[in-house]
């Protein structure tokens, strides 16, 4: 569906070339209004709900999505709160949404055209079930890629169906209840629709099919104008179909005079279905796992790759302090971490990660690293770090320990595509000495740990082992929460130069890095006050030499407004400005797409050489984005001269930005952000760490469904280049290991793609919910031009049981409980019930929803499980949820509410079923 506007992270509008993005809870119905209404309504429900049952208040001091994550993470923290992993949590739903669209515009049942009613459920329920398997694993970035593509079919069957038009009001349940027929359907014989030559009537369904509440959708046509006889056409000029008789359409996609009724009835079932669909998961999964795929987390992450061989005992011991130390230090404050994270690596093994929320376990996992093994110098480093770029959430701080080159360096350039792909932040400790010469341009050396670190906005630092503990600072520096960049740059070879960056009143804990060998530095404020390098503690801050890192912690009482750093040095260095602030921005690079619903898709590799490149930007203050104002995005390099690239913007609304750069810098390049801090009226300075680079190749490639353990799935993927043609090498990598077969090259011609398939096949005991990591990449014969494609797909096992877990309620014994509720405190009462899942896989979990009783339950493990609560009379009403192995889920509800009369009876209601609904049903 796309009410008025085609979607994806932004659409084009149907009318005219004019690009619009649609805010969430904007005036213009589209999937992404409908979509962050239903989200932000459920986490908002969610979060009150953790913060209810810990006893704490849930008050937000505004309606945007930073004071939503404020009040739900910081009630009793101390600390700094970010919204921006929740805004990228809302960004890849959308997106999902919108590439629908793009990816399958012809398909039927994405859409609920061509009355494809059984085929369209059959994605939902696949979808749903993928999406409960991921949280399971705890795989949130394929949950939420999943859930946007999903939410776009739910929305469309009220827009593309005659749903409405019946009269319904409320959702139609039995799309995402499976085991619920789909009733009443229009056979492809049964005419439904009458004629409207002028396109606009209001409601050309036949009176019979209203009379007899059939159901059907239009049909949909973009290659072709055939369609059975009678049968109604989705409309609009996109769609051929609409031009036969009877001509017309039925879709509610765009508000017009003649259908703002039904139009705006769409709108509300769908919205309604979505909450439907979201509390289905949120049952299954529970609150606090629901609210991590939401993005509602602490948005610091430990994530430590250690080398365990032999010589790195020292290296284990401080990277086990360190861990120890963030843990002990910020436990209760809002730079907890919100995961942990840990991948050694040895020769020839490495893994497995192993990934925790729990501090006492990542401890207790650390501490059970002992070095051994190795002997040979160089390690298996790059594939425990690509381990933890595809284990990590995006946007991580993933910190390397080593003292050995890498032996995989063949992995090189797919960790570049990873940590392009995730934005992560990955920094080295190097304990080894560096060989500093290449035997050849692949040997490996600790200049690849270098050039990794720069192209993610990492540092690599270099010192002896007896130097380490002062170097891991830095650790404790980045583990922590609302992170920015403000700075960052890099010269090679070395030389004078000054940088200026800009400090506002939001930042806090400001530190600057240098790391490079016989630098000297002075640091200058707005005010004109210095401190050199030599001056350990001066009026400006101080200052740690450790190895090949200088750390400046500025003082609390900063100035605001323009700094310098003047650095001398003929060597190499590098240079980096971060602080803590809930001011901050998330991008990406998008590609525009046509078809009926045009819009932008996000991009999984490196921009087009040659073309102008398109930024989506979304900015993220205080009080929302309408606390800040804008003054310029553009890209700049890193390594070379900063040249500002001339950029256009659009402001979109609610934060959303469109930038468009006519000419991209040549080189390595990171997103420069500047604006106006409208609470506090000063400047601001943001920049992203991730470097960036532009390819005349392109690699096309879409994973349309989830993967069955044991079965190939073939992916077929296209290459073209805007260069030289000839013979381009393909490579193809992932995660898992597992097998694959693919071409080792293609021959392109320029200007057109070039076709083949790649085929993997997951093992047959891999478990449903694991997700994989796929990287493919093109590169030219002569290794001058590349690029890749960062894929996701999930193995989930096919899903037969469908049936949600039964509740038989035994007995309600309440008769004790006073009639005057303010009488209630002596008094208790009880229920007792069974619980079975039939022929099903079995319940799972079985949890309090309401009530402040005690609930009970046998074994999970026994054919029927006993369940006793028991209650105050003044907590009157129970609701416990069951849920079986595959994610259905059951509920069981009692009240002890009774109005004025005689006294209650003890009730006892053999057989009585809870309905069981889904939890998308809405309760009174």
């Amino acid at each position: 569906m796309t009410f008025v506007l085609g979607i994806a992270l932004l659409a084009l509008a149907l009318s005219g070339p004019t690009v619009a993005f649609v805010p969430i809870g904007g005036g213009a119905s589209t999937h992404i209004s409908i979509t962050g209404t239903a989200l932000l309504q459920k986490v908002t429900e969610t979060c009150r709900a953790v913060a209810e049952a810990a006893g704490h208040e849930f008050n937000p001091t505004g309606s945007s999505p930073e004071e939503l994550v404020q009040a739900c993470l910081g009630p009793t923290a101390t600390g700094e709160v970010s919204g921006a992993k929740f805004h990228s949590a809302l960004q890849e739903i959308y997106t999902q949404n919108g590439l629908v669209d793009r990816d399958f515009v012809n398909s039927a049942p994405h859409h609920f055209n061509s009355e494809a009613f059984l085929e369209g459920r059959g994605l939902i329920r696949e979808g749903m079930a993928a999406i409960k398997a991921n949280i399971g694993k705890e795989n949130f970035q394929a949950a939420r890629e999943t859930l946007g593509r999903v939410l776009h079919t739910l929305q469309d069957f009220y827009s593309h169906s005659n749903w409405v038009e019946l009269g319904y009001t409320e959702p139609y349940i039995n799309l995402i209840r499976p085991d619920l027929p789909l009733e009443n359907l229009a056979d492809i014989n049964t005419a439904t629709c009458s004629d409207c030559a002028s396109g606009k009537c209001p409601n050309p369904i036949l009176p019979n099919i209203l009379k007899e509440k059939k159901l059907t959708s239009g049909y949909m046509g973009i290659f072709s104008a055939a369609k059975p006889k009678g049968k109604c056409s989705h409309g609009g000029a996109a769609d051929l179909t609409s031009a036969a008789v009877p001509r017309g359409g039925i879709s509610k996609d765009e508000r017009r005079s003649d259908n703002v009724v039904l139009h705006n009835a769409a709108v509300n079932a769908a919205t309604a279905a979505s909450l439907q669909l979201l509390e289905d998961i949120r049952l299954a999964v529970g609150d606090n796992d629901f609210l991590r795929m939401m993005g509602i987390a602490r948005s610091s992450v430990v994530c430590f790759v250690i080398d365990t061989t032999g010589s790195m005992s020292d290296d284990i011991n401080e990277a086990r302090a360190v861990v120890y130390e963030i843990i002990d230090s910020k436990k209760g404050t809002q730079d907890e971490p919100s995961e942990y994270i840990l991948v050694p690596f040895n020769d020839p093994a490495f893994g497995p990660m192993i990934r925790t929320t729990d501090p006492d376990k990542m401890k207790r996992e650390i501490s059970k690293l002992t070095a051994s093994g190795g002997g040979d110098i160089p390690e298996m480093c790059l594939s425990g770090l690509q381990l933890a770029l595809t284990g990590a959430p995006a946007s991580s701080h993933i910190y390397v320990f080593t003292d050995a080159i890498a032996k995989d360096i063949d992995l090189k350039d797919t960790i570049v595509a990873l940590i392009r792909s995730s934005k992560s932040t990955v920094s080295f400790f190097m304990t080894g000495a560096s060989r500093r010469r290449r035997r050849s341009l692949r040997a490996p050396s600790f200049e690849d740990y270098k050039d990794l670190a720069l192209a993610s906005g990492g540092q690599a630092i270099q010192v002896s082992k007896s130097q380490l503990p002062q170097a891991t600072d830095v650790i404790l520096d980045t583990s922590t929460s609302a992170l920015v960049t403000v700075l960052q740059r890099a010269r090679n070879p070395g030389k004078q130069e000054t940088f200026p960056f800009v400090l506002d009143e939001t930042l806090k804990n400001i530190t600057i890095y240098i790391t490079g060998t016989s630098i000297t530095f002075t640091l200058t404020n707005p005010a004109g006050v210095s401190q050199n390098h030599n001056e350990a503690s001066g009026k400006l801050g101080t200052i740690q030499t450790v190895g090949n890192l200088r750390r400046i912690r500025l003082n609390a009482d900063k100035q605001t407004g323009t700094w310098q750093i003047n650095i001398k040095s003929n060597q190499a260095y590098t240079l980096k400005v971060t602080g803590q602030s809930i001011i901050t921005f998330i991008y990406n690079f998008v590609e525009s797409f046509g078809g009926p619903h045009p819009g932008y898709a996000v991009l999984s590799g490196r921009p087009q050489e040659g073309q102008p490149a398109t930024l989506m930007v979304s900015v993220i203050g205080r009080k929302g984005p309408s606390s800040l104002a804008i003054g310029d995005v553009g890209l700049v390099t890193v390594s070379g001269p900063e040249t500002n690239s001339n950029s256009t913007t659009s402001d979109m609304g609610n934060g959303d930005i469109l930038v468009t750069v006519d000419e991209v810098p040549g080189g390595e390049f990171v997103v420069i952000l500047r604006g106006t801090d409208k609470l506090s009226n000063t400047e601001f300075q943001r920049q992203s760490t991730t470097q960036m680079s532009v390819s005349k190749v392109n690699i096309q490639a879409v994973v349309d469904s989830s993967v069955e353990p044991g079965k190939a799935f073939k992916l077929p993927f296209s290459v073209m280049t805007q260069g030289s043609g000839g013979k381009y090498s393909i490579g193809a990598r992932n995660d898992r290991n597992f097998p694959m077969s693919f071409p080792n090259s293609l021959t392109l011609t320029a200007g057109q793609y070039a076709n083949a398939t790649l085929t993997i096949t997951p093992p047959a005991n891999t478990p449903s919910g694991t997700d994989v990591t796929l990287t493919i990449e093109a590169k030219s014969s002569s290794g001058a031009d590349s690029n890749y494609a960062v894929l996701r797909f999930s193995v989930v096992t096919k899903i037969t049981d469908f049936v949600q877990p039964l509740c038989e309620v035994v007995s309600v014994l309440a008769n004790d409980c006073p009639q005057d509720v303010s009488q209630c405190g002596p008094f208790r009462w009880e229920l007792s019930a069974n619980l079975t899942d039939g022929n099903g896989t079995g319940i799972e979990t079985i949890s309090l929803r309401q009530g402040n009783g005690t609930l009970l339950h046998s074994s999970l493990s026994d054919p029927v499980v006993w369940a006793n609560y028991t209650s105050s009379c003044c907590s009157q009403i129970v609701e416990f949820i069951a849920v079986d192995k595959v994610g259905n889920v059951g509920k069981c509800y009692q009240s002890i509410v009774r109005s004025a009369g005689p006294p209650a009876l003890t009730l006892s209601l053999p057989l009585w079923l809870c309905l069981l609904v889904s939890a998308f049903v809405a309760r009174g």
